[in-house]
Formats: C-alpha cells, sequence, structure tokens
C-alpha cells in the first residue's frame, strides 16, 4: 500500500523534486517503508535545509536536515528542549511516559548516570565472550542451503539474548522484550497504525512486570543489570513510586538496546548484498570488520529522527523558530549529508573516518549503549566470517511503517558454508 501511494505522487507530479518545496512533508511514514525518503531530504538539504513544514499527520515542525546543523542543536539543550518528548507527533492516548532521554538536565544527567555502569567499558570486556557463545550457537543453529527469516533467527535473537542479560530477566520470559519494544514504538505519534488502546493495555502489563521486578532487586544484593542499578541508586530508588517513569525509563533502555543493534544486524546483510564488491573485499579481508559496523550504522541509521522543543526563540541559520516550535533533526538526512560526509550514498566498509556519524546522536543525548551495540555488531560478523562465505539475500526486505524506527519486519536469506 505504501509502495502504491508513494508510486501514485510521483506520478500525479508530487515526487521529491517536483512538489513545490514548501510542500514537502518529509514525516510522511509511507515515504519510509517505501524506502523513498532519501530523495525527499536530499532535495532539501539542498534547497531548504532548516526547512517549516506548517501542516501534518504530527503537526507543524521544523526539519533540520545536515549534519552540522543537527551538531548545532544536540549541543544546545539551554534553547532546544527534549521536553516533552524526543518524537515528532504527541501522544494522542494519554499514555507516553516520563524518561530521561526526555528530560533535560539536572534530572537527565541524574537518572542516565544510575544506569550507566551496565554498559560501562568494563562490563562490556565482561560481556563479550557471552556474546560470542550466544552468536556462535545462533548461527551454528541455523538451516543451511534453506531460506529463512535473518530478522527472526539472527537479528532479533541476538539482541533478545544480550537485554535478558543487561536486565538480568528470567531466561523463559526474555522474549517479552522485543515484543514490548515493538509496541513502544508503535505509536500512532510516529506513524503505526497499531489499535492504540491496546498498546495501552500491554503497556501496563509491561509495568507491572517490572514493578514486581524492581521490588525484587530493592530488596536483594545490588548487582549490575540495569533494574538492579536503578532500584539500588539513591537518586532513582523511589521511581518505583512513580510507575510511569519507572517503566518509560526501563523502555527506554530496552527500545534504545533493541532496535539500533537488531536493525543494523539486518541491515549489514541487505547493504552487503547491494554492494557485492564491499563484501568481496569484506571476505578477503576480515579485519575491516570494525570499521564495516561503524558504515553499517551510519547507513542503516536506525532512529530515523530525534526532536526537540524550543524554549524561546531563535534564529538558526536564518530561520526565525519561535517558542514551542517542534525542531526535528533527522538523523537519516545528517548521516547522507554532501557537505558533511565524502559520496555518502556510498556503502564502503573501509571508509576513512566512519565513526564520523550521528546515527547515535551528538552531545549529552548521545546513545549510552552505542559500545554495546557496536560490539555485539563487531563480534557477530567475526562469527559471521568464521562460518560462512555467503548470507545470501533472496527478495527485498519488508520494512517497518514508522518515521522513528527505521527497520525490518523480514529479511528472507540463504546461507553458503564456508569450505572445509
Amino acid at each position: 500500500m505504501a509502495d502504491a501511494a508513494v508510486a501514485q505522487d510521483y506520478a500525479g507530479g508530487n515526487g521529491p523534486w517536483s512538489l513545490p518545496i514548501d510542500k514537502i512533508d518529509p514525516s510522511r511514514p509511507e515515504y519510509f517503508l517505501a524506502n523513498e525518503h532519501g530523495e525527499y531530504f536530499r532535495r532539501l538539504r539542498q534547497e531548504d535545509p532548516i526547512h517549516y513544514t506548517p501542516e501534518s499527520a504530527f503537526g507543524a515542525f521544523w526539519s533540520i536536515t545536515r549534519f552540522d546543523d543537527i551538531v548545532k542543536v544536540e549541543t544546545n539543550p539551554g534553547v532546544f528542549s527534549s521536553e516533552p518528548s524526543i518524537i515528532i507527533g504527541d501522544a494522542s492516548d494519554n499514555f507516553e511516559p516520563p524518561m530521561f532521554i526526555a528530560m533535560d538536565p539536572p534530572i537527565h544527567d541524574v537518572q542516565r548516570l544510575a544506569a550507566s555502569p551496565a554498559v560501562a567499558p568494563q562490563r562490556l570486556s565482561e560481556l563479550e565472550a557471552v556474546i560470542r557463545e550466544r552468536a556462535g550457537a545462533i548461527l551454528d543453529g541455523l538451516p543451511v542451503n534453506e531460506p529463512f527469516n535473518w530478522v527472526e533467527r539472527v537479528s532479533k535473537e541476538l539482541t533478545t539474548q544480550m537485554l535478558a542479560t543487561l536486565f538480568d530477566l528470567p531466561w523463559e520470559d526474555r522474549y517479552l522484550l522485543p515484543y514490548w519494544s515493538d509496541i513502544a514504538t508503535a505509536a500512532e505519534a510516529v506513524g503505526s497504525t497499531f489499535d492504540q488502546a491496546e498498546r495501552q493495555r500491554i503497556m501496563f502489563e509491561c509495568l507491572a512486570y517490572f514493578q514486581k521486578l524492581w521490588i525484587e532487586r530493592a530488596a536483594a544484593a545490588p548487582k549490575f543489570d540495569f533494574i538492579s542499578l536503578m532500584a539500588h541508586n539513591p537518586q532513582t530508588k523511589d521511581m518505583i513510586n512513580n510507575p510511569l517513569e519507572m517503566v518509560g525509563n526501563l523502555m527506554l533502555l530496552i527500545v534504545g538496546g533493541n532496535d539500533t543493534t537488531r536493525n543494523s544486524i539486518s541491515g549489514g546483510v541487505y547493504f552487503l548484498n547491494k554492494n557485492p564488491g564491499e563484501y568481496a573485499k569484506l571476505r578477503a579481508d576480515p579485519s575491516l570488520i570494525p570499521n564495516m559496523i561503524s558504515e553499517i550504522i551510519r547507513y542503516q541509521t536506525p532512529l530515523s529522527h530525534m526532536r526537540r522543543t524550543a524554549k524561546e526563540d531563535f534564529e538558526l541559520n536564518g530561520k526565525q523558530i519561535r517558542k514551542g516550535d517542534k525542531v526535528v533533526l533527522w538523523y537519516c538526512s545528517g548521516n547522507r549529508d554532501e557537505t558533511a560526509i565524502e559520496n555518502p550514498d556510498a556503502f564502503i566498509i573501509d571508509r576513512p573516518r566512519a565513526r564520523h556519524h550521528i546515527a547515535f546522536g551528538f552531545g549529552i543525548h548521545r546513545c549510552m549503549g552505542n559500545r554495546m551495540a557496536e560490539m555485539q555488531l563487531r563480534v557477530l560478523w567475526e562469527e559471521i566470517m568464521k562460518r560462512f562465505d555467503n548470507i545470501e539475500m533472496l527478495q527485498e526486505p519488508k520494512r517497518v511503517l514508522s518515521n522513528f524506527v527505521n527497520g525490518y519486519d523480514e529479511l528472507m536469506v540463504r546461507v553458503h558454508p564456508r569450505a572445509a
């Protein structure tokens, strides 16, 4: 349906280069589902990089589409607030729990600091062997020379197992984490058509589950999982008395740990199949994997945007932003900005300065678990290259309907083992 809608736009003279510039609304989720959003952003970067959309399904908003301008906004939280929300739309179901990513200092800093030891460098070094063992077991269990959905069998499975470890969740409950993550991000405020009353019901089930776990962890000896860290930290231990804030912060950590890694695992397979010369380069030199991981994350940009709200009138590059205006930072556009990244539309696994991207955000809200995500991807690809000569993509992937999560529902592949 989305493909047909986008095709109709093109046929009706409403494509990215024929539509009057002031009529471009880059928030339309069907553009992302059809993977056609890139050309709309290219035009905005060239002709109107700080672009105002007066009417959309998500209200009026400014689009910040160039890399350096996104950095300017990200590094000015005094003017551009993360409150009340970091997604483009406003909650229509009155269920938008507070979370530290949607807060400003000092509360943001205190709550983020409480959770951060779970992904600190020493903790990551302890977890690398666990990731490697689990990645190997997942890959060894794949059917050989038979079609299967890489998203379900690998991308979702590995991220689920590692999230369960970071939360110290009962192993039999681990599949609740990606389920709740998908429900949490299926908000009408980002273009999802999921039933919002059902979404709210499921989120309250999630809340009850974590309330019980929080109370148990608070009564037990401190550990390094997210829940225990926050339940024992003097600055956050009373969050149990504000259940919505508690579940909001835990869902933030689940979504942050799920979407970035899961969709980059799928994206890497897709990009290598679309760029066979780069796949050949990887086979010839697997030492390129760490650099390739940064390129995959840039090229995928798992979260397409973040929103800020102007706390005062502010002029940005000649455009007058008013107090209360929504300002949307389109990471998916900044990571393809020709003025900041050389040849940005090319997927190049040995790209110089591959970590020069903003897929993890910038400034005080930069993704807390970025090193964890990179490590999972690196270890997985190291294990893939030990086992498989080729992961063959069988058809174009099925994508997620969202202008926030740039994700995949299905990626059908066939794996071909390395010769003995």
